[in-house]
């Protein structure tokens, strides 16, 4: 095992040993009225219960299952609405590229960059996240080991970043259904990187709805706590105010009214286990 690491995302300590933080927002950007009616709802949370929060939103659902299907108001739209989150609500913010020449831009606005799932081993693209200087934050693809991840961090580690943090959400089991290994976030800590769980990700199937993704969003909290009381250092969920009426992943979110109470367990389950 490598010695552990800490991450600083803005005032956020990420590592073994630092507070439980949480990476909230929307899947996909809808429009500015809902997203910065989420990120003010989470700001008012992180103050109130004292979260280290950090805001995600995508600008592009690059990988939606059909071509029809919302991906977004696009890279600059997008991105104006990200650093309005940041000015207005002084929360650092996260996004997912897809390509090297976005991971540039999207650095000069965003504290933390995404990779995700499907391009975790597209070495370009990690090249790119990696020189921008950002944190980086990989998601595991749902086709590799856990211990596969020592070949990502790799790549990004030649540019000289070592802002790196990685992300499980869940494995492919079969035809539209992903699995939970909690043995993963063990795995992966090994590296000395933070590990974080995606709880409504782990939760999705994948194009299960023949046209769309679905997915068991009710099971998403307890898979949360499980991963808490495994022994990981930050919990991703995506969220809404209304996820029936959601343009990306409606059947995994967690109600953003939800939130704040499952919030308190997860904390509290951390603080036991640390």
């Amino acid at each position: 095992m490598k010695p552990a690491r800490t991450v600083r995302i803005g005032s956020i300590a990420a590592g073994p040993g630092k507070p439980l933080f949480l990476i909230a927002g929307p899947c996909v950007i809808e429009n500015k009225a809902i997203c910065l009616k989420i990120a003010a709802r989470l700001a008012d949370l992180s103050r109130r219960q004292k979260i280290p929060l950090i805001f995600k939103a995508s600008y592009d659902k690059a990988n939606r299952s059909a071509g029809h299907s919302f991906r977004g108001p696009g890279m600059d739209a997008g991105l104006d609405i990200l650093r309005e989150v940041k000015e207005r609500y002084g929360l650092p913010v996260l996004t997912d590229v897809h390509s090297p020449e976005q991971a540039e831009r999207a650095g000069r606005v965003v504290d933390v960059i995404q990779i995700p799932a499907f391009l975790c081993r597209q070495t370009d693209l990690l090249l790119a996240a990696g020189e921008t200087g950002c944190p980086v934050n990989v998601k595991k693809g749902q086709f590799l080991a856990p211990w596969d991840m020592v070949n990502v961090i790799g790549k990004i580690e030649q540019t000289g970043n070592r802002r790196i943090l990685l992300t499980e959400r869940g494995a492919s089991f079969g035809y539209n259904n992903l699995v939970a290994d909690m043995r993963s976030l063990l795995v992966m800590r090994e590296t000395g990187y933070p590990v974080i769980f995606d709880a409504t990700h782990s939760v999705q199937r994948p194009g299960g709805a023949g046209t769309a993704s679905s997915g068991d969003g009710r099971w998403a909290p307890a898979l949360a706590r499980a991963a808490v009381a495994t022994g990981c250092d930050g919990v991703f969920i995506e969220t809404h105010v209304d996820p029936a009426k959601a343009l990306s992943d409606k059947d995994n979110l967690i109600p953003l009214a939800h939130v704040g109470s499952l919030w308190k367990v997860l904390k509290q389950l951390h603080e036991i286990v640390c």
